[in-house]
């Protein structure tokens, strides 16, 4: 959840930690710092707040050497401050760390009792405790390290300097993702490629358990039994990308418009444009012997999966299961040989999806890796992955990176669909020119965007609560377009089946209450239209999200509308996205909440 990254090299290297953490504040964090190595001699500067008070701090009070680790922390233990801020340290080393430690509380009560003077309510200091002591017991930083992480039980990717030797970080990881990046004379270390992006084009990554040693000359790789181990280097391609707001106000309004561009490119990248059909080679499976689909993700993601569960059962007639990552392996999951379980992670490196994918595996069950990331953890780890090309998504409201798992399900279920011969040709060919042609649908429908602003400034941004709902495909839309709107705003929404009002969150509904009610013109409408009568009756404001025919039928009984354009129930539920996406900015602008950096929320969750 943290970002982190270290540079070993020949330059003043605090402009360029700073540099670093600012590309990494789209992860969400609440305080940073960096260290440096001064003459073989620490110095640190921490700050609460935002990287540009770290900034301004650094200018107050420099921090010289051209060897350092810097921080952006979001806090699990202990809360926002400068003395729980990155770097913890001792008199002999200064230590970064992305993660969380189960048994910290156990250490900290040992190390007390020999004597260590804790300073702060981390857990990451237990590490610094550790390793301080096992120098004290003679060993050298490699072997302190080593040893130290053995006593550890959770994850971590940590970074590590040691007071008199000024040539020189050690990195561990377990759980929380970690890469090398490779220089002219000069070495990089990372929670992730984008984090490596502006010093290098060649990273490699380390595995679970590894430990590196960097010099500004080389790089020693170890693995969990302390071997020395060689790590593939690969292309850093996050390189390429530009992480600005260009002509947009926030990066959350600039990535809902990269949305055609996004899914053009993601369905494109399995359209078979000679023959018409999904292209399906690089998946190694024979789907005509899937019996069943396991889909196993969190958040958003987990919403892209329910509405899979649809298209997958309708249109390729497999039964799907939908499981959230954090409670997957927890309940010894039932599978079978032939279930492919579908792995959903923006990033690639969420702990909890990852956990549920190496479950799998080790229960020999057919692993699939839906990621933005190429070269991510469950990427990496997965026998096969689809990867949505969405580019770096900044905001932590994800937009673009659930549309693209959309699209890609769409192609999944299209693909099950033609090798099950659950749909004629003509159909598949057919369903998939509607996919080719949301991009061009998208972007005449974000030409007209004000009347969505007047509704959130009139009837969204002052209330309490919001209710969103929904039947069949759009019960999902409902609940993601709930998450936007408290994740962005901070108004508390829930998003609930149409069907289910009666059953208990119609008692919600008073004269105040806003209601967003997804219908598209499809074989639910009318049942979704007699819901919102009902609440209606009983004095919500209900913004109704439908088609002009679906519209003109409610129009007698609504607030408001958004006019959706006339497309398939197929692929509604990607266009019925944007105005969930579009309401939940307009509402945080209105508000004045920071949509891009939410309190309390982080973009890449690395902890369970």
């Amino acid at each position: 959840m943290c970002g982190i990254v270290g540079i070993v090299g020949n330059k003043e290297v605090a402009p360029f930690l700073l540099s670093a953490l600012k590309r990494l504040e789209y992860r969400g964090y609440d305080s940073a710092g960096i260290a440096a190595l001064n003459n073989g001699k620490i110095e640190y500067c921490r700050s609460k707040g935002k990287i540009s008070a770290l900034k301004d701090k650094v200018a107050q009070y420099p921090v010289a050497g051209t060897v350092g680790i810097a921080h952006t922390r979001w806090a699990t233990h202990g809360v926002p401050s400068e003395a729980n801020a990155h770097p913890q340290f001792s008199d002999t080393v200064a230590l970064v760390h992305n993660g969380i430690i189960e048994n910290y509380e156990a250490l900290k009560a040992e190390f007390s009792a020999k004597g260590y003077n804790f300073t702060s309510e981390t857990d990451t200091e237990v590490i610094v405790a550790l390793i301080t002591f096992n120098l004290k017991e003679g060993l050298k930083p490699k072997e302190a390290v080593y040893q130290s992480i053995q006593r550890l039980e959770g994850s971590f990717a940590i970074e590590v300097l040691f007071d008199g030797y000024p040539d020189m970080i050690i990195g561990a990881r377990r759980g929380s993702p970690l890469a090398v990046g490779y220089g002219d004379d000069e070495m990089f270390i990372g929670s992730d490629a984008l984090a490596l992006a502006e010093f290098t084009t060649k990273i490699s990554y380390l595995e679970d358990g590894d430990l590196v040693v960097l010099h500004k000359d080389k790089v020693e790789f170890f693995d969990e039994k302390g071997n020395p181990v060689q790590r593939e280097i690969v292309a850093n391609h996050a390189s390429s990308f530009t992480i600005e707001k260009g002509e947009f106000r926030h990066f959350m309004i600039k990535e809902i418009f990269e949305q055609p561009k996004a899914i053009e490119d993601t369905f494109c990248s399995v359209y078979d444009k000679e023959t018409g059909l999904i292209n399906s080679a690089n998946i190694p499976f024979d789907l005509t012997k899937v019996s069943r689909v396991a889909i196993i993700a969190c958040g958003t993601s987990l919403h892209a999966a329910m509405v899979a569960k649809y298209w997958i059962e309708t249109y390729a007639k497999v039964p799907v299961d939908i499981d959230s990552s954090s409670e997957f392996r927890y309940r010894n999951p039932v599978l079978d040989k032939d279930t492919l379980a579908v792995f959903v992670s923006q990033s690639g490196e969420t702990a909890d999806t990852l956990a549920a994918l190496r479950y799998c595996k080790k229960h020999g069950i057919k692993t699939l890796g839906m990621v933005n990331v190429p070269a991510s953890t469950i990427a990496r780890e997965a026998d096969c992955i689809l990867q949505t090309m969405a580019g770096p998504e900044v905001s932590v409201a994800a937009t673009k990176a659930f549309t693209t798992q959309l699209v890609l399900f769409a192609a999944l279920a299209l693909a099950l669909a033609e090798k099950r011969e659950t749909l004629p040709l003509p159909e598949i060919k057919k369903m998939a020119k509607m996919l080719l042609d949301i991009p061009s649908i998208m972007q005449d429908f974000l030409k007209e965007t004000e009347s969505i602003d007047k509704i959130a400034k009139d009837i969204v941004k002052d209330a309490v609560n919001a209710l969103y709902i929904g039947r069949g495909s759009s019960y999902p839309i409902a609940l993601e377009g709930a998450l936007k709107l408290k994740e962005t705003s901070y108004i508390h929404a829930e998003g609930y089946s149409a069907g289910e009002m009666k059953h208990g969150p119609i008692a919600l509904v008073d004269q105040g209450l806003p209601i967003i009610v997804v219908a598209p013109f499809d074989k639910y409408f009318e049942k979704t239209f007699s819901n919102m009568q009902e609440i209606v009756a009983r004095g919500g404001k209900v913004i109704f999200v439908s088609n002009k025919k679906g519209i003109a039928a409610a129009i007698k009984h609504i607030t408001a509308s958004i006019a959706m354009p006339d497309v398939n129930t197929f692929v509604a539920p990607i266009l019925y996205s944007l105005p969930m996406q579009i309401l939940a900015y307009y509402t945080a602008l209105a508000k004045g909440t920071d949509m891009d950096q939410p309190r309390n929320l982080a973009k890449s969750v690395t902890v369970e």
